[in-house]
């Protein structure tokens, strides 16, 4: 998997606001590390999830 290709995408769909694509994407991909023992993988994508749910909760999140 070309990891940098991937984490582009999922940008794209979130620029879009098209977060479920994107978490949905971003969890693919943590499973696809995994099976194939790609720790940094899993790791830099769990990130890409936690990123995009900072993000949503920036922008939806109640302020009070």
């Amino acid at each position: 998997m070309d990891i940098e290709s991937e984490v582009l995408r999922i940008n794209d769909f979130v620029a879009k606001g098209n977060y479920h694509a994107a978490i949905n994407i971003a969890i693919s991909a943590v499973n696809e590390c995994r099976r194939n023992s790609d720790q940094a993988g899993v790791d830099k994508f769990l990130k890409v999830i936690k990123d995009i749910v900072k993000k949503m909760t920036s922008e939806f999140g109640s302020q009070g």
